[in-house]
């Protein structure tokens, strides 16, 4: 009682392509296919493990500011 049959898909399915024109649904389509597999793939990205963060050993040194030139810029 609370399924649908083949005629009222059938009834349904005419309906939206009166809407929307078959023109506009083959483009949705499309887009539809497009966020799907949009999904997919950041979903496998997720499966993923994340790289470790760079220790102190592998950053890139900085150099140091020399205290004088902090001290020479003030005003005494």
């Amino acid at each position: 009682m609370g399924g649908l049959s083949l005629v009222h898909w059938i009834i349904i399915l005419f309906v939206i392509v009166l809407l929307f024109g078959a023109g506009r649904i083959s483009p949705m389509m499309g887009e539809l296919a497009k966020g799907m597999k949009a999904f997919k793939q950041g979903l496998k990205d997720d499966d993923k493990p994340a790289e470790p963060a760079p220790t102190i050993a592998q950053a890139q040194p900085t150099q140091p500011i020399p205290a004088q030139q902090n001290q020479e810029h003030k005003v005494g």
